[in-house]
């Protein structure tokens, strides 16, 4: 419905490029492949096409910052079976891929998934010292400015 509003008030729906592996569903920009959204495979709950409208397939993802379930909704020019079923067949071979590794595979991926966070949030506590350093210094300063002769 609201892309029918959007249609007609003459906004474009933004298109998307879908990549599918055993690690996840990423959702990239066509034209500068810069990931959009990055879907872990383990994280989606749900994956289906409509079956009156075969443009229309969706899944449902639990995002791993705000631990909410996240519902995304694509128009897919009458392949939305196919992708769907592709999706299934990447569910299958990752649970393979975990049989193989005998689950050591999902471990190694939680750790650097931990670790990448981690690193995320020591630079950005990095930069707000940096940021503070600088606010002192420049205090500082002032102070010298002020109290010379």
């Amino acid at each position: 419905f609201a892309r029918h509003i959007k249609k007609s008030e003459g906004q474009k729906t933004p298109k998307v490029e879908l990549q599918i592996s055993i690690y996840g569903v990423k959702i990239l920009d066509p034209k500068t492949k810069e990931v959009q959204h990055n879907c872990q495979l383990h994280r989606i709950s749900f994956c289906a096409d409509d079956k009156t409208d075969k443009r229309i397939f969706t899944f449902i993802c639990k995002d791993s910052e705000s631990n909410k379930h996240l519902c995304y909704v694509f128009d897919s020019e009458k392949c939305a079976e196919e992708i769907t079923l592709t999706i299934g067949q990447a569910f299958d071979l990752a649970y393979r891929k975990f049989l193989e590794s005998g689950g050591k595979d999902v471990e190694t991926r939680k750790q650097i998934a931990g670790l990448q966070k981690r690193i995320q949030e020591l630079e950005t506590e990095n930069t707000e010292l940096k940021n503070k350093v600088q606010d002192l210094e420049n205090q500082l300063r002032i102070t010298q400015v002020q109290a010379s002769p």
